[in-house]
């Protein structure tokens, strides 16, 4: 079975000041998603889901979805604040949607097969796509609770132009995720790579260390998990008061390995990421993508 590309794409770019998930920044104006559906559709993949906002269902259908008719099968569901279970309700003033483990449960009626999460905003090139397509195209049919999560190295992932927050990832000795811990500044300092700790100070790490860049490999039966822990979170006060708090997919991981419930392969590549993390690295995202056409890595106009 062929495995599905789940794309985030609900969330707006808060420091990029606009919907960079539909900016064109390829020659022919491709978006940065663009070129994660081809390098997918390359590596096996065989059907592409999006997690939008209701609100740009028209544009995204007029602007997205038509161009890869008759490349990959493509389908829409939707994240609202108020798709809660049963028996709960949005807290008065709640305006955040509830994070992105919470956008990967819209898709649990649509997706049956093993499938791999990303954002909508990330280029992560070619080799990260075959790795967990590899993954997930090799595992037995029904499998459950083996799961996989790409580790990019730490320093193939950095901005030019300021901090980056980035899952820093711990392995044990089978290379399987023991925990992984978001850090919201690391950037090169005096030529070492460091993050900012809980206490303010900055923490060295190794050039490849794996940082988590919310590309996860999944099967089905995780979807059942994250409705029951969502409840549990909702249940919970202290999330509920604060109008913040986010179901985030690295929650729902964490839980599943200190439980001893899944085991999640964390999968080594050599993709260089690169992204639009502030309105400032657009131009260098240009220039990348015109030297990866002119090497030949992609065609001038994917589809």
């Amino acid at each position: 079975m062929k495995p599905t590309l789940l794309l985030l794409a609900a969330g707006m770019g808060s420091r990029y000041g606009g919907l960079k998930q539909l900016d064109e920044l390829g020659p022919n104006g491709e978006t940065i998603m663009d070129y994660s559906i081809y390098d997918a559709i390359q590596a096996g993949f065989g059907k592409i889901v999006f997690v939008i906002r209701k609100d740009f269902e028209e544009q995204f259908r007029s602007q997205v979805l038509s161009k890869y008719e008759g490349h990959i099968p493509a389908e829409l569901v939707f994240q609202s604040i108020d798709a809660l279970p049963e028996g709960f309700s949005v807290p008065d003033g709640r305006e955040k949607p509830w994070g992105t483990n919470h956008a990967v449960l819209m898709a649990k009626d649509v997706i049956k097969e093993p499938f791999c999460v990303i954002n909508c905003d990330d280029f992560y090139n070619r080799d990260c796509f075959k790795v967990i397509g590899n993954f997930l195209a090799d595992l037995p049919e029904g499998a459950t609770d083996k799961y996989a999560m790409v580790g990019f190295r730490v320093g193939n992932t950095l901005s030019e132009n300021g901090t980056v927050a980035r899952g820093i990832c711990s392995t044990n000795a089978e290379g399987n995720l023991t925990t992984v811990v978001e850090r919201t500044e690391i950037e090169r300092r005096e030529g070492e790579i460091k993050y900012k700790d809980d206490n303010g100070e900055w923490v060295a790490v190794g050039e490849n260390t794996p940082v988590s860049m919310n590309v996860w490999g999944f099967t089905p039966d995780y979807f059942e998990y994250s409705e029951a822990y969502f409840k549990e979170f909702l249940s919970n006060p202290k999330n509920m008061e604060n109008k913040k708090s986010e179901y985030f997919i690295p929650l729902m991981v964490n839980k599943l390995i200190n439980d001893g419930t899944s085991t999640v392969k964390v999968l080594d590549t050599t993709s260089k990421w690169f992204g639009v993390t502030y309105a400032a690295d657009r131009q260098s995202v240009v220039d990348k993508i015109q030297s990866l056409v002119d090497e030949g890595v992609y065609p001038a106009k994917l589809f």
